[in-house]
């Protein structure tokens, strides 16, 4: 049976795998990590697999890490490895799971994205709301492909405070991906639109679609009451290196 902890990663590694690919940027699979080789805006993102990995992948992890000139991304879930001889500076963040359950209804109108006009404001949203600084100033398609749209196992969903789209523009965004279960990505809101229940909607939403599944995150400081508010509950304290 497939862990809580397992979950998350495999759900990180499909997310991975499937920007790497839409980008078009090198990926590199060991059975100790996943290695994206992206470009000077995405820099170099690593994920580990197994807790611990064998000598070999950590050889090449480790020269990975020391060839590159741009920004790295080293995610440790399992919080095992200690990689501060690579010049790298840790941080925490908690990694959270929901089991399927019962859940509210939205208060405001959720779109899931379809087209690459609605893709363009759900990556305009997250580039400014999470933010991805690297990704600033934003330039369409560079966070988010259009060829995002053709693979099932990806969806992106805006949450908008008016009725209709057609009277406002976007207020919030986020991805999902599915694997054996969901991960959820970037959800986010425009500062302007924050602490008026634009992420709380979303997540309604969202969580009641993928409602047969549990669903995965990693947490942010200030999301977590959210997320624990609507049932997620910790896993495990997940090290990013940087």
């Amino acid at each position: 049976m497939t862990s809580d902890l397992e979950l998350s990663v495999r759900n990180a590694a499909a997310l991975w795998a499937a920007l790497a690919e839409a980008r078009g940027h090198a990926l590199l699979r060991r059975s100790g990590f996943l290695a994206v080789a992206g470009d000077e805006r995405a820099g170099l993102r690593i994920l580990l697999l197994d807790p611990e990995p064998a000598r070999d992948d950590r050889v090449e992890l480790a020269t990975l890490v020391r060839a590159r000139t741009g920004p790295v991304v080293v995610e440790d879930q399992f919080a095992r490895l200690d990689l501060a001889d690579l010049g790298l500076t840790p941080r925490t963040l908690p990694v959270l799971i929901r089991r399927p359950g019962p859940v509210p209804g939205p208060s405001l109108p959720v779109t899931p994205v379809e087209h690459p006009d609605q893709l363009a404001a759900a990556e305009e949203v997250v580039v400014h709301g999470f933010p991805l600084e690297r990704f600033q100033p934003y330039r369409p398609g560079a966070a988010f492909p259009a060829a995002l749209l053709d693979r099932p196992e990806t969806r992106f969903f805006l949450v908008h405070r008016d009725v209709t789209e057609a009277t406002g523009g976007p207020a919030g965004a986020c991805l999902t991906i599915r694997d054996e279960g969901v991960g959820l990505y970037w959800m986010t809101s425009l500062p302007e639109h924050r602490s008026r229940g634009v992420g709380r909607a979303l997540l309604h939403d969202v969580l009641g679609r993928f409602g047969d599944v549990p669903m995965t995150l990693t947490a942010a400081r200030a999301g977590r009451p959210l997320y624990e508010s609507l049932g997620f509950v910790p896993v495990a304290d997940a090290t990013w290196w940087g």
